[in-house]
């Protein structure tokens, strides 16, 4: 028992169990929209209630007939492309943008201030320092003993 309680109290159970529950109610808010507001314009442009009945080639055999649906794969093809559409368009981009604009980085002001010297310039000058040379401007001053 305490195996299956550390099973269900781990982080990732509750996480995918989240996941689900926010799946199910937008999969339902997507065929909604689908279903609602794309389903009947389509088939206005086809003039078919439903794409099951068009374009169906039925093949005799000697038992019946075996119905061929091209209009059921056409319709499911469809359907596919609207609900990406609306998923990428309705959902995905405009939450994308709204993130891009909540976590936007301010752009920092550019100034004519010469950038520090790096981690190299200031090693080769300690460099130059301990061998006896300084650098003074353009030129080099040899220490001379």
């Amino acid at each position: 028992m305490k195996g299956f309680k550390e099973f269900i109290l781990r982080g990732n159970v509750i996480d995918l169990a989240v996941a689900v529950v926010i799946g199910a109610a937008f999969t339902a808010l997507v065929t909604s929209v689908v279903t609602n507001i794309f389903s009947p314009i389509i088939s206005a442009i086809f003039r078919a209630n439903s794409f099951d009945k068009l374009w169906v080639v039925s093949i005799p055999l000697t038992a019946g007939t075996a119905d061929i649906k091209f209009g059921a794969v056409v319709g499911a093809i469809i359907n596919f492309v609207i609900i990406a559409a609306v998923v990428y368009f309705v959902f995905v981009l405009p939450i994308n943008a709204m993130m891009k604009r909540a976590f936007q980085q301010p752009a920092e002001p550019t100034a004519d201030v010469p950038a520090p010297p790096t981690e190299l310039d200031l090693l080769a000058q300690i460099r130059d320092l301990l061998q006896g040379d300084q650098q003074v401007g353009d030129k080099r001053i040899i220490r001379q003993d």
